[in-house]
């Protein structure tokens, strides 16, 4: 097929053939232009999630708003004139945007213990800050024992407060992009008198992009360069640089635009597709290029058209084979459930197939208009590790035997240490301004990470009873001391509201309350129980009684309401909620076993039904979707080791080649994995990936290997002579594959998002380790299990 494909088509019409994929090339280049990249906290959710849904019908029920939040540490103090001035003109310019709902600052909060009234004058309205005549030093005392406020709108050591930036909904991500971009603009003109770093979730994610979109930028052209140093090292010739560059380009190109075609949005957790491409297309190039040379140092007499048909002929099954396991490997990824790996999957699979077809028709087409030269050897003759690779298997398979053992063991111990995690802190070096911003808010201002924790409070007959009491008796109360006007008006909502609030459910939130402050990993706990608290202190220390809670209900007015009632409280639901600020950067953090903790402790220590206790918020989303990620990657890797083995075994006809070839590539897994669980680098949404890379990068040398060295065999009718010359053949091409994009990947470790670090080490691992077994372990299992027996009695029937 390949031959009539080249013979009739890619010959005869090769500037015809150019010219097409050209304009495709053209076209998709277009199309390109119309890629998205998502930043938004909505694609790192499981959209079949149940918690997704009841966290979205929390969001509803309790008026809940996107937040992002300030952190503003003035260079003079916190409430001199002129801090209070700046605060005052930053509040104002962030209202003018379109995306800014409200904005809540130490100026506009209400100062409950300061105004010195009693309930029934708070419902006319608490003074403020900006309040004529109002005492700071009595303003100080409030913000730092009012709980409310403390680590919520000003710091402990009171040098650092908070601009709650509230926002609209429904609005597009790049519009949310803007409005970041704006909220900085405003910043950097007042950082002259203040410290400030922006906090929240939209923020994080969307500078999660902004870090990817600047390593490409930065990195790639670095890893360009290298690569093209390295092209130029290895051949000594400069078609052997330019053609691996356009048919690259025109492949990484075209995959790109047909991501915008069909709409494919990129996500932080695909934003490294590009990368996967590039390695696997090298590498059929580099694999092309190789051959090509050593046909036409063996064969001096072939014309051009005959060392460019013998090459692809003699190539083209392998690298078949290797692309669609190696496809098989990235879907996987699609039984994730999580969109944005999904389409990783799909997008990968995509561009292998892109990669292939543009690889091999570019190949043919372009090598056509240059005449056959004898290769310049000069590296291959200096750069002998092939040989002295053979060299060991030949004579030292024990000592082979005995390091994959090790290395299994290495594998093994390092993969118990593993930690399912998803610590945003840590995705960014410590001299980052967005580390230090996200450090300064969990340290100073409560936490960040949002996780929501509601309860159903629907008491037993008994208490119902007792409240029905409390009923009559305090309604007669009510009727004796309030005004008829004012019982007329009211009578009904508060005899409705009034005995919700009974003594068994205030003091059941208050333990609720008490708990989840006792937990160390938790920051600002804010809930009913802290408005009980404050509620407390301005009633002379005693609690509020049900009359004082139902007018406080009822007749507070909406503003005051919207800050410190109804985020909390849902008499309509019989529910209470508690939001809770997740302290990122404490290094104990487990978030998987802190939710089970407080599920479980709740019940058995505050005596809360289990039915009763519903968690949500973008911690418990993004626990779900990484929980999620890691089950169904363990489920489809074992899937696909056993679906590897049988591919192997199909394509070389062997059981025993297929068994070689599965323990061959299992170890760089193995070793990945060891080296993440040894080294501490949790599995996350941005590493967890990197199992289908190794798989991909094993699967490519293993195929391309074997098919040479079952063909050298045919030839030699031994295994120590074949497999010598498939070191000094194949091996050349992955030594290459291996050494151009370890080099280049090694580059991203001087990246500042850790992600990309991680991303460069552990792809390097995987292509070294993948190298190694391959030229190492890969021929000794050969040679040992006698793989290739009866297969010259099959001849060439093997595919």
């Amino acid at each position: 097929m390949i031959k009539d494909l080249y013979s009739k088509i890619v010959f005869k019409y090769t500037k015809y053939t150019l010219f097409f994929i050209f304009l495709l090339v053209g076209f998709l280049a277009f199309e390109a232009f119309k890629l998205e990249v998502d930043a938004s906290a909505k694609t790192l959710l499981l959209e079949n999630d149940k918690d997704l849904a009841y966290s979205r019908e929390v969001y509803k029920r309790y008026k809940s708003q996107d937040l992002l939040m300030i952190a503003y540490t003035p260079k003079s103090y916190l409430l001199s004139d002129d801090t209070l001035k700046n605060i005052k003109k930053i509040s104002s310019d962030l209202q003018k945007l379109p995306l800014v709902d409200s904005v809540n600052t130490i100026l506009n909060i209400p100062l409950l213990e300061t105004s010195k009234l009693s309930f029934e004058q708070l419902a006319e309205g608490a003074k403020t800050l900006e309040t004529k005549g109002i005492n700071k030093d009595e303003v100080k005392k409030e913000l730092l024992n009012n709980p409310l406020y403390i680590e919520n709108f000003v710091s402990p050591d009171f040098k650092t407060t908070s601009i709650m930036i509230n926002l609209k909904d429904n609005f597009s991500k790049d519009v949310q992009h803007k409005n970041i971009v704006e909220i900085r603009s405003i910043m950097k003109k007042y950082q002259a008198d203040a410290d400030m770093f922006l906090g929240g979730a939209n923020m994080i994610a969307d500078d999660m992009i902004s870090y990817v979109k600047s390593d490409l930028k930065n990195y790639g052209v670095i890893v360009l360069f290298l690569l093209i140093l390295i092209l130029y090292v290895v051949f000594k010739e400069i078609k052997w640089v330019l053609l691996p560059l356009i048919i690259l380009f025109a492949a990484i190109v075209s995959s790109i635009g047909l991501l915008g075609l069909f709409e494919w949005q990129v996500t932080v957790v695909s934003s490294n597709f590009i990368s996967f491409q590039l390695i696997l297309t090298t590498s059929i190039i580099i694999h092309l290029v190789v051959r090509y040379r050593e046909l036409a140092s063996n064969s001096t007499k072939l014309i051009q058209k005959d060392l460019i048909l013998k090459t692809v002929s003699s190539m083209v099954k392998p690298t078949f084979f290797a692309v669609i396991t190696t496809i098989a490997g990235f879907s996987s990824l699609v039984l994730s459930g999580i969109l944005p790996v999904i389409n990783l999957g799909w997008m990968m699979s995509a561009s292998l197939v892109l990669s292939f077809f543009l690889t091999y028709i570019l190949f043919g087409s372009l090598m056509v208009f240059l005449k056959p030269s004898p290769p310049n050897k000069t590296f291959e003759k200096q750069f002998a590790i092939t040989q002295l690779l053979s060299n060991i298997v030949q004579k030292h398979y024990k000592a082979i035997f005995i390091l994959s053992f090790l290395t299994i063991l290495f594998s093994i111990s390092g993969a118990s240490k593993l930690v399912v995690e998803n610590s945003f802190i840590n995705y960014f070096k410590s001299s980052t301004e967005i580390f230090q911003g996200m450090s300064i808010i969990d340290k100073q201002l409560g936490g960040t990470t949002p996780l929501d924790v509601t309860i159903d409070l629907i008491e037993d007959t008994t208490i119902q009873e007792t409240s029905q009491k409390q009923k009559n008796s305090a309604f007669g109360e009510f009727e004796e001391n309030m005004l008829d006007d004012f019982e007329n008006e009211f009578e009904t909502k508060e005899q409705e509201n009034q005995y919700w609030f009974t003594s068994t459910k205030m003091q059941k939130i208050e333990k609720i309350h008490a708990y989840l402050e006792s937990i160390p990993e938790l920051g600002k706990v804010l809930s009913f129980g802290t408005v009980l608290r404050v509620g407390k202190t301005i009633n002379n220390n005693e609690d509020l009684g049900n009359f004082q809670l139902a007018l406080l209900y009822n007749e507070f007015p909406d503003d005051l309401k919207k800050q410190i009632l109804n985020p909390y409280l849902s008499i309509k639901d019989n529910q209470v909620r508690f939001t809770i600020r997740i302290v990122d950067s404490n290094p104990d953090l487990r978030r998987d076993e802190l939710l089970k903790k407080i599920r479980a402790e709740l019940h058995e220590k505050v005596g809360i039904k289990k039915e009763h206790i519903h968690l949500s918020g973008l911690m418990v989303l993004y626990n779900n979707m990484l929980q999620s990620l890691f089950k169904s990657q363990i489920l489809t890797l074992s899937v696909m080791v056993i679906l590897l083995f049988v591919m192997f075994w199909s394509i070389f006809k062997s059981f025993r080649i297929g068994l070689a070839a599965i323990i061959a590539n299992i170890i760089p897994i193995g070793i990945v994995f060891g080296f993440m669980g040894w080294f501490s680098i949790p599995l996350d949404m941005m590493t967890i990936t990197i199992a289908s890379i190794s798989i991909g990068i094993a699967v490519d040398d293993t195929i391309h290997y074997l098919y040479r060295y079952k063909n050298e065999y045919l030839k030699f009718g031994n295994y120590i002579d074949a497999m010598q010359s498939s070191h000094t053949s194949i091996g050349h091409a992955m030594t290459y594959t291996s050494l151009a994009i370890s080099i280049g990947f090694l580059v991203l470790v001087l990246s500042e998002f850790t992600p990309t670090i991680y991303f460069g080490l552990l792809t390097v691992v995987a292509m070294l380790v993948a190298l190694a077994t391959d030229l190492l372990l890969l021929p000794r299992l050969v040679i040992s299990l006698n793989a290739f027996k009866g297969v010259a009695k099959k001849a060439n029937s093997t595919f």
